[in-house]
């Protein structure tokens, strides 16, 4: 017979048990997060406040800069105060709740950078065009699908998880309620539920990335075509900062979950996945900001702005 008991609750192992790198690691990622709230919050609050910046790009930037705050935030300040205070347990609810909204924003992302990679086609490829086929009905309706999609994804391996006991322990080895970590604790045999985890992250994954490349093939060829040199840095800028993005959100979350099971690695799981809670939300606005013109100009008015208002108080 199974050894079933009533979980309450369960102990995070963390990221390490020496207690020399507590304090550096509390301030690392109290840095790192403070940053992400700054660049994400000011983001946002930058598109809202510049009416140069109300049109579809900035749109889904906008709600780019929201996801990665909030899935940030569902995992970042309790692992900082865990090194803090030491406190490594989390209840049930508290477990699934961060379970279903980490990977329900994780997955809204994921959908999110598949409508940008669009909207760029739209933008090189059919300017002309663009007014009429990026309208804020359609806008609206590749932001909502993408938020629709990604609660829905989670949901099945929330209730295929959270519906069945938890006989083999309640000690997480990891640092947060990540899905491949609290899959192997329940009463069943794991080995097909990470299959139906590889089955659905594979396909949300590679139905994004399919989305992307074939953007992009297109994005490559117009301009190929161009022959003058001014429209080939246009087209070039206004699609870089997404590229970055791109290539740092896909290459942690294809090395994290599309690699077999036998091949997991905890250390090399745990750095991963710090990378991908919270240094990507950290760089993303970092990325955009950077390498966006129209981005630099609309912070450089709105902090003239605050300067001179400052200045006449």
């Amino acid at each position: 017979m199974e050894n079933r008991t009533e979980v309450t609750h369960f102990i995070l192992l963390g990221l390490t048990d020496d207690p020399c790198l507590q304090v550096p690691l509390f301030i690392t990622f109290l840095l790192i997060y403070t940053l992400t709230l700054l660049g994400n919050l000011g983001m946002i609050l930058l598109i809202l406040l510049d009416s140069r910046l109300h049109t579809p790009m900035y749109f889904f930037l906008g709600n780019l800069s929201l996801v990665d705050f909030c899935y940030s935030s569902t995992v970042t300040p309790t692992v900082t105060v865990g090194l803090l205070v030491g406190d490594k347990v989390i209840s049930y609810n508290g477990c699934a709740a961060q379970m279903f909204f980490f990977g329900g924003f994780a997955t809204v992302e994921n959908y999110l950078l598949a409508s940008m990679a669009y909207d760029r086609y739209a933008a090189v490829c059919k300017p002309l065009h663009y007014a009429t086929t990026m309208t804020t009905g359609v806008c609206a309706l590749l932001v909502i699908g993408s938020y629709v999609i990604g609660f829905l994804n989670v949901s099945i391996h929330i209730g295929d998880i959270f519906s069945v006991s938890f006989c083999r322990s309640h000690v997480v080895r990891h640092f947060f309620c990540d899905v491949p970590a609290v899959m192997v604790l329940a009463c069943f045999d794991s080995q097909i539920s990470e299959l139906v985890l590889l089955c659905v992250e594979s396909l949300n994954i590679f139905f994004a990335v399919i989305v992307i490349v074939t953007s992009y093939m297109f994005i490559f060829v117009t301009i190929l075509k161009m022959h003058s040199t001014a429209g080939h840095r246009k087209a070039v800028s206004t699609c870089a900062s997404h590229f970055t993005a791109v290539s740092i959100f896909y290459g942690t979350v294809i090395f994290m979950y599309l690699k077999p099971s036998t091949s997991h690695s905890m250390d090399t799981d745990k750095m991963a996945s710090v990378f991908y809670t919270m240094v990507i939300p950290m760089l993303n606005p970092l990325v955009y900001s950077l390498r966006n013109k129209e981005v630099k100009n609309a912070f450089t008015k709105f902090n003239s702005a605050f300067l001179k208002s400052s200045f006449i108080c």
